[in-house]
């Protein structure tokens, strides 16, 4: 599953007497109602957060963890990737024309177009 919104809090990591160790952040969605969410992240995964800053719009990825432990049912969302969502363009996504389509491919003077293929 994945979601988007903003960096709302880096929270610092947690260590524990087994030698585990996890990490939390909130995101505030961008919906009509928005949402702070939390999630979680674990083990090796516990820096990739650490690329992003505060009012950053990131997607995660994340698992729904579901468990029982006294009687109590708790869910976590474990994020196992983020990227970056940017409102400008990606330098090394392919170009695009004003339609949407690729661009032109490169033209020689007399008007044929250029290109290495063999046929």
């Amino acid at each position: 599953m994945d979601i988007e919104g903003s960096v709302k809090v880096i929270l610092e990591t947690q260590s524990f007497n087994s030698g585990f160790q996890k990490r939390e952040f909130v995101i505030t969605t961008k919906e009509q109602y928005p949402q702070d969410v939390k999630f979680e992240l674990i083990k090796d995964r516990i820096d990739i957060i650490d690329a992003y800053k505060l009012g950053e719009t990131i997607k995660v990825h994340f698992n729904i963890r579901g468990n029982e432990y006294n009687g109590k049912y708790y869910v976590n969302l474990q994020a196992w990737r983020i990227e970056n969502v940017s409102d400008t363009p990606n330098n090394n996504a392919p170009s695009t024309g004003d339609a949407g389509f690729p661009d032109e491919p490169p033209m020689s003077s007399d008007g044929v177009v250029e290109d290495d293929l063999p046929f």
